[in-house]
């Protein structure tokens, strides 16, 4: 019987490098931030990669409210979103 994840062996391994490398980690996904897929993420590579984050894990992900459709644009995340985040990594 086989192991039934959302991520397999081979990317996790590609993340925690990363981290053990940069020491930073920021995940983006769409889903609300709250019980999301960050989450999941997240808290797998803090318990693998603790010793070795010089920040802390950020998230950019949507918002925790329903939204209309017309205001997707400023519910999605988008890359300036993102670019906030990464100065906030780089100089924690």
């Amino acid at each position: 019987m086989g192991d039934v994840t959302l991520y397999g062996s081979d990317c996790v391994c590609c993340v925690f490098q990363s981290v053990a490398k940069t020491g930073r980690l920021l995940i983006s996904h769409e889903a609300p931030i709250t019980g999301g897929f960050a989450a999941e993420i997240s808290s797998t590579v803090q318990e693998q990669c603790f010793l070795n984050l010089e920040a802390p894990i950020a998230r950019v992900c949507g918002y925790d409210t329903p939204f209309p459709h017309i205001f997707e644009p400023f519910y999605i995340p988008d890359k300036w979103k993102c670019f906030d985040a990464i100065k906030k990594l780089i100089s924690y």
